[in-house]
């Protein structure tokens, strides 16, 4: 991966979020996707990994599929990767479990991974099982992918594509006050400008992540932020 990582200026008050009414005690990075199976974003949980702990516990919401918990076919690669990226432990948080047993397992955690899918599945669920209040309070690392990089935002963005006619905005867990979008495209610039008018929208490719500490914005790879109808590299 090319590693283009910067770290966002305190003067530019489009890339700061010292003074916003939403803040978040953990430390966020917004994986815009990855191929697990390439493990073509390893360099970026690598860093998010250390940022955790020496080696961290890692529990995984695995919630953004139609299916459940427990029929997750990739756990088991999931397991496999993150113990070659140096977790202790690695815990998977069912739906089926009770809001008690989820608590434990997050405060038993160093990492909190929420998986990529089904956006307004991941959204809802956590929602349901109260754990975007876990999420708010949460003084650990906590890497979305995909659609669990979405979840945490304002506004979760989905644009058009051959399954999907029309352009989304899907309302998220409001961790952060910006709305995202993950696997962006140079193709769906004149969308996210035309969105842009209204939300703040930060577009994150695959292979690239934002990461948010403590209302300071930093990139890992090209992150675009898409604003009053404008597009500017995030850097």
């Amino acid at each position: 991966m090319k590693k283009n990582w910067k770290t966002a200026g305190t003067s530019h008050s489009a890339l700061k979020y010292v003074n916003s009414v939403i803040t978040s005690m953990a430390k966020l990075y917004f994986l815009g996707g990855e191929n697990v199976v390439k493990r073509d974003s390893r360099e970026i949980n690598e860093v998010a990994f250390r940022d955790a702990a020496e080696a961290p516990r890692v529990v995984v919401f695995p919630w953004a599929r139609a299916s459940f918990d427990k029929t997750y076919k990739r756990r088991q690669r999931l397991f496999d990767y993150f113990t070659n990226l140096g977790a202790s432990t690695v815990d998977f948080a069912d739906y089926s479990d009770t809001f008690e047993e989820i608590n434990r397992k997050v405060e038993c955690s160093d990492l909190i991974y929420l998986t990529g899918g089904l956006t307004s599945v991941l959204v809802e669920r956590l929602q349901n099982k109260g754990v975007d209040r876990l999420l708010r309070r949460y003084a650990g690392v906590v890497v979305g992918r995909s659609a669990g990089a979405l979840a945490l935002g304002k506004n979760c963005v989905i644009t058009r594509n051959r399954n999907k006619p029309t352009t989304l905005m899907i309302k998220g867990l409001r961790i952060v006050d910006f709305s995202v979008k993950a696997h962006y495209k140079p193709s769906k610039d004149d969308e996210l400008k035309r969105l842009s008018k209204e939300e703040k929208i930060y577009a994150i490719p695959e292979r690239s992540a934002l990461v948010y500490d403590n209302g300071a914005l930093s990139f890992m790879g090209d992150v675009y932020l898409f604003w009053n109808g404008e597009k500017i590299r995030a850097d």
